[in-house]
């Protein structure tokens, strides 16, 4: 279990050395669950459903996370407003949205040492209005209702654009609370060009404590680090991220021991902030904890049920099955799409079989090259 330890904000743990372990999907998760509609990606459960909200809380608290985000992705006026009418589930609509979600994050924080992240992500108006003036009234409506329910820190996620992610941060750090920042693009920058070594600078000179890419030390900046990783395999995504790829979203998942790999090699360069975005369900933040047992000094209440590289397997009935909980033999482990229909397996892939064909996005040419070319 976890150690007894007096109450420590983001900045003042990540100060120690301490890892702070984020939270992961809510969006995805619920929609997988019923509670979400799928498209509109919009929180209304938080009032319509709150035991299933409280509930995700509770299982990425039980995981290990040390962050209990509020459920307030696309809950802008404009992002809620737009979409639905939530007037009878919500009864004032975005605003109630808000402060359930405050008050629920809030509920579970409590039964353990977490702390409360309020969320805020890109708006809707940004795509076709770019108006920095009514965008940063969107991000201080909700602001007002984090300030009101005192949440312990602020986090602006999934921005395809840096000029708008930069304008989140101006509004949050009006608060006087530690902002954490990320963006949702791929290796090739933003939707303009901007890339993810040029955001991550400027969204600490906006005044972000933490940020998601490690290119400071060359503008001259020191602050901490973190990743909100997807839960899915994207080798071949362009700079809107997984809404690139065909399945999206539905796509590949990853295992807990591709987290866990993950986790070691983001801890390794000093990302001490390690949690999820879409599509990382809790056996992957259990993942996160579990891989940073040694450094953290104790193990999530969830490993209760869970043992090392698949240690349960030890009872298994299967003699096959009893040989495979081992590190080496789950690190070497490749899943591929597991279906023998898959048309990667029982068709010919015109687009990369023959130069001559129709060629690919042009984001997709460093993927086609690393298939094509020998080893």
């Amino acid at each position: 279990t976890a150690p007894i330890a007096f109450f420590n904000g983001l900045l003042e743990r990540l100060d120690s050395g301490e890892v702070v372990v984020g939270d992961g999907s809510y969006l995805l998760t619920l929609e997988k669950r019923g509670y979400v509609k799928a498209g509109l990606w919009a929180p209304e459960a938080v009032v319509e459903h709150p035991n299933a909200v409280c509930q995700l809380h509770m299982e990425f608290l039980r995981a290990g996370s040390d962050v209990m985000q509020t459920f307030t992705f696309s809950a802008s006026e404009d992002n809620m407003e737009s979409q639905v009418d939530y007037s009878v589930a919500a009864g004032d609509g975005w605003e109630a949205v808000n402060t359930a979600a405050c008050d629920l994050a809030r509920e579970v924080a409590d039964k353990g040492d977490a702390l409360v992240a309020g969320g805020i992500c890109q708006t809707s108006l940004y795509a076709h209005h770019k108006d920095e003036v009514r965008i940063k009234k969107l991000f201080q409506l909700q602001l007002e209702t984090f300030a009101r329910k005192n949440v312990d820190f602020l986090i602006a996620e999934y921005f395809e654009h840096a000029v708008e992610a930069v304008w989140a941060v101006e509004v949050l750090k009006e608060s006087g609370k530690p902002v954490a920042a990320t963006v949702c693009i791929g290796p090739e920058g933003d939707m303009h060009g901007v890339t993810p070594g040029e955001c991550a600078v400027k969204l600490m000179k906006a005044g972000a404590s933490v940020v998601d890419v490690n290119s400071l030390q060359a503008a001259g900046l020191k602050e901490h680090l973190m990743v909100q990783s997807l839960g899915f395999h994207m080798p071949d995504c362009g700079n809107r991220g997984f809404l690139d790829i065909p399945e999206y979203p539905f796509p590949r998942v990853a295992t807990r021991w591709d987290i866990q790999k993950y986790t070691r090699e983001a801890y390794s360069p000093g990302v001490r902030y390690i949690g999820g975005c879409c599509g990382f369900e809790l056996y992957h933040i259990r993942a996160i904890a579990e891989e940073l047992a040694p450094e953290r000094g104790f193990l999530p209440p969830a490993s209760e049920k869970h043992g090392s590289w698949g240690s349960g397997l030890n009872m298994h009935t299967k003699p096959w099955i009893r040989a495979r909980p081992r590190r080496e033999y789950w690190e070497n482990m490749w899943p591929a799409s597991g279906r023998p229909l898959c048309p990667s397996l029982s068709k010919e892939n015109t687009e990369t079989a023959e130069r001559k064909e129709i060629p690919l996005k042009p984001h997709l040419e460093p993927f086609r090259a690393s298939i094509l070319s020998p080893p």
